[in-house]
């Protein structure tokens, strides 16, 4: 079926560029990058399939290229559905600039989760959490690892988070942590202002943050002038070195010198550094701030203090961070009984 003539007929190079230059200004870094990732697959696809414009696209190749994308990159439906409603809100975004014909993207299928598909289960337990933190305070006691693992467990930050604070951010006499919006250098929050809060911190945290802002810390700036919180002695450390810290100290052999796994751990392909995320027990930042919320809940912090130490809504909370079964909710509520 030839192109509708009434369509500007944009290549689909340019009309990602577009979109994403469109969007920067309303989504964090973070959204845009993922964006620009899943539609990197379509272009992919147009440039193997020759489709010159967007203009070009009919609900047949739409299903067409949702079949390619499966086969392509064997994904989960998790994952399908992720990458196919960035497709159908980039197609709308085409439709109303006049390059895509009228209600396209309505053939932009994706699949229908059930319950609990979207939503991810890996975590480090409070355990775990406790044996990495008190191995660090024994063998690395406010070293850049310790800060790092005392942050992100016991404030439960985005690795965003964490990348932005500053010395200035620390306040050692309110035992607090002010986390700062500042996109102009290059620290936005993934919530933008709506992400800045104060974090209250206990007296071990205090104590770690004190011995290394006094003494270990090196005394650098950034390129705007800053100074890091999170310094190595090149400046601010870069979200991928933290990235790297919780997959080093989140091995078990580290801190146990024993492989849950049944692995020679000198033969291990997990043993260095630069690979530790290879170990099946390394886990994401993300996931030791799951973990730290689903602790804090296990506590029995009220929703509330959790969704705003954290920064996250209650609906999220539930459906992305409460890791507690069903039994351990009814067995808290049971504490409660006596009041009815």
């Amino acid at each position: 079926m030839p192109p509708n003539p009434d369509l500007d007929p944009i290549d689909p190079n340019s009309a990602v560029d577009m979109y994403l230059a469109d969007r920067e200004p309303t989504v964090a870094q973070s959204t845009l990058y993922a964006h620009r990732s899943r539609l990197g697959h379509f272009l992919r696809w147009c440039e193997a399939e020759a489709i010159e414009t967007i203009a070009d696209l009919t609900g047949r190749e739409l299903h067409a290229y949702r079949l390619w994308r499966r086969e392509d990159g064997d994904l989960n439906r998790v994952s399908e559905k992720t990458q196919m409603d960035t497709l159908r809100v980039f197609i709308r975004w085409c439709e109303q600039l006049g390059f895509a014909s009228p209600d396209l993207h309505l053939a932009v299928q994706s699949p229908t989760l059930d319950p609990g598909d979207n939503t991810r289960e890996v975590l480090l337990d409070a355990e775990r959490a406790t044996a990495i933190l008190d191995y660090l305070a024994t063998y690395h006691y406010a070293s850049l690892d310790h800060v790092v693992l005392v942050l992100f467990w016991r404030c439960g930050l985005r690795l965003g988070a964490l990348h932005a604070l500053d010395v200035d951010d620390y306040d050692p006499i309110e035992q607090s942590l002010a986390v700062v919006h500042r996109p102009e250098t290059a620290t936005p929050l993934k919530n933008k202002h709506e992400g800045e809060r104060y974090v209250a911190l206990s007296d071990a945290t205090r104590r770690v943050l004190d011995d290394w802002v006094g003494d270990r810390r090196p005394d650098v700036t950034d390129e705007h002038g800053r100074e890091p919180l999170c310094a190595t002695t090149r400046g601010r450390a870069y979200k991928s070195y933290l990235r790297k810290f919780v997959y080093r100290w989140t091995r078990p052999c580290v801190v146990t010198g024993e492989c849950p796994h049944g692995r020679t751990i000198d033969d291990c392909d997990a043993v260095s550094d630069e690979a530790a995320f290879r170990c099946p027990s390394s886990v994401s930042p993300h996931a030791i701030r799951r973990g730290a919320i689903t602790h804090w809940l296990k506590a029995d912090w009220p929703t509330r203090a959790v969704g705003d130490r954290a920064n996250v809504s209650p609906d999220v909370l539930e459906a992305h961070y409460d890791q507690r079964s069903a039994q351990e909710k009814m067995e808290q509520r049971r504490r409660y009984l006596d009041n009815i």
